[in-house]
């Protein structure tokens, strides 16, 4: 069914649950999983402190510290799906890194909670996974 699974996290509960779900497919279908985050400046709890918990940094990381927690993000993410995992820090837009690197590996699917951190920036820009939804070309699946 699905060989090659990504999953768009940001430490964000809805994002835990995504990759547990994300992991139980993976498992029953033998395909590889791949974690991904992109950090961003305007969101203020960046770093997971255990699931679901957030330690907010501030001030603002400059891009090094940033890229420090998009990697504790992933990590924590990987240890919650509970199985092997690829894991990735990019910069960028979160939706289009999501969808590049999905083409990138050749993904069957991307998983993303359906809300994340975004909050204020989803109102203008649309959420994350909305956008990953409309540019993706493979199947989306998003979990609440």
């Amino acid at each position: 069914m699905f060989r090659k699974i990504v999953v768009g996290v940001d430490g964000s509960d809805p994002s835990v649950h995504a990759v547990k779900q994300a992991a139980e497919l993976a498992r029953m279908c033998g395909a590889e999983l791949h974690l991904i985050n992109v950090p961003a400046y305007e969101t203020t709890a960046l770093v997971t402190s255990g699931i679901g918990g957030y330690v907010p940094l501030t001030p603002l990381p400059q891009e090094e510290g940033l890229m420090e927690a998009g990697k504790q993000v992933v990590d924590q993410a990987a240890k919650a799906a509970g199985m092997p995992a690829e894991v990735y820090v990019r910069q960028g837009d979160a939706a289009a890194r999501v969808i590049e690197l999905a083409e990138e590996i050749d993904a069957d699917l991307i998983v993303t909670g359906r809300r994340g951190l975004g909050g204020l920036a989803s109102l203008v820009l649309g959420s994350t996974s909305q956008r990953i939804i409309h540019g993706a070309h493979c199947a989306c699946l998003s979990i609440v």
